[in-house]
């Protein structure tokens, strides 16, 4: 009996250890991914642009191989080119996280530009197949998706894995494969949501028993393209302000301080502004703010190499895939 009672002691604990490890890997990938937002959320802004000009009954299937290209991304090529610069040349992080960011930057600084009436847009599609056959084109459409993908995915497994804090090989790849299930499922349901809303809204308007119902239904199918606007500048923004920290934070790591000195003195000089239980926020205010002004700067500059030299590059290579 008391072998048996020693085993049942061994087994809790073996079990109260595990539980312990899932909620740490659970808690290291929220934070890890929350590091990823502006990446994050450019995704969700981008990839409904993809299913422009589409009949309604293929968009979630076409979200839902986007969203599986997306997965084989994350898990397949980037988790293990991941966890084995993290082995094997840790070095190679900080320097690759600026170039994400710089990545960020640019596309954040394109998208102003592109508001503002300034130079044109590449990401996306632009409509020039449209008279293509819709297989063929629903085909390039998915391949160009995953593509763009692939860059914002590699931007948020680098972020999340930085965010990690050191552990044990096996504790790093359950928390970046959890970052990586967890993200796609949020960016990909979010997507198939936002895209399928208008027809939810136009079914409620004409089949909606009740007014209220029948009225819902027409000011979701009214807002949309307003959420959509709105969407996009948070993207923007979010991708300015997060590339831009990341740029501050990689200079800091690489021995110049002086950036990320500059950026908290002036975030707590505007925090003094106002009455003391708002300090914390307008700090952080202040941090973002003018990580997004260096963000935007930045990337406004490297709009003529992005548009002179990279893109024709990328399109030169991956357009014969």
């Amino acid at each position: 009996m008391s072998g048996l009672l020693a085993l049942l002691d061994d087994v809790a604990g073996i079990a109260k250890v595990a539980a312990a490890s899932g909620d740490d890997i659970a808690g290291q990938a929220a934070k890890a991914g929350a590091k990823a937002a502006g990446a994050v959320i450019d995704d969700a802004a981008v990839t409904p642009k993809y299913l422009t000009g589409f009949e309604p009954a293929r968009e979630l299937p076409i979200v839902w191989r986007i969203a599986r290209g997306s997965l084989v991304n994350k898990l397949v090529f980037l988790l293990p080119i991941g966890l084995a610069l993290a082995e094997f040349a840790p070095w190679m992080i900080a320097p690759l996280l600026m170039l994400g960011g710089a990545y960020l930057c640019f596309e954040g600084a394109e998208k102003v530009a592109h508001a503002l009436g300034v130079g044109a847009h590449h990401g996306g599609p632009d409509g020039s197949h449209a008279n293509a056959d819709p297989a063929h084109l629903e085909e390039e459409k998915i391949k160009g998706a995953i593509k763009t993908d692939f860059i914002l995915s590699a931007e948020i497994m680098t972020i999340s894995l930085a965010a990690i804090p050191e552990s044990t090989f096996w504790m790093e790849a359950a928390t970046l494969a959890t970052v990586a299930v967890g993200i796609t499922l949020a960016v990909y349901g979010a997507v198939a949501l936002i895209v399928k809303a208008d027809d939810l809204g136009l079914l409620m308007a004409a089949k909606g028993r009740l007014g209220f119902t029948r009225a819902l239904g027409r000011g979701i199918v009214q807002a949309m393209p307003g959420f959509m606007k709105l969407l996009m500048i948070v993207g923007t923004a979010a991708m300015l302000w997060v590339g831009g920290s990341i740029i501050v934070h990689g200079l800091a790591e690489l021995g110049w301080h002086a950036p990320e000195e500059v950026i908290h003195d002036w975030s707590v000089a505007f925090a003094q502004i106002g009455p003391e239980t708002w300090h914390g926020a307008l700090e952080w205010i202040g941090k973002a703010g003018l990580d997004g002004i260096l963000g935007l700067v930045l990337g406004t500059a490297l709009i003529p190499v992005g548009t002179k030299l990279i893109a024709p590059a990328w399109k030169a290579v991956f357009q014969k895939s």
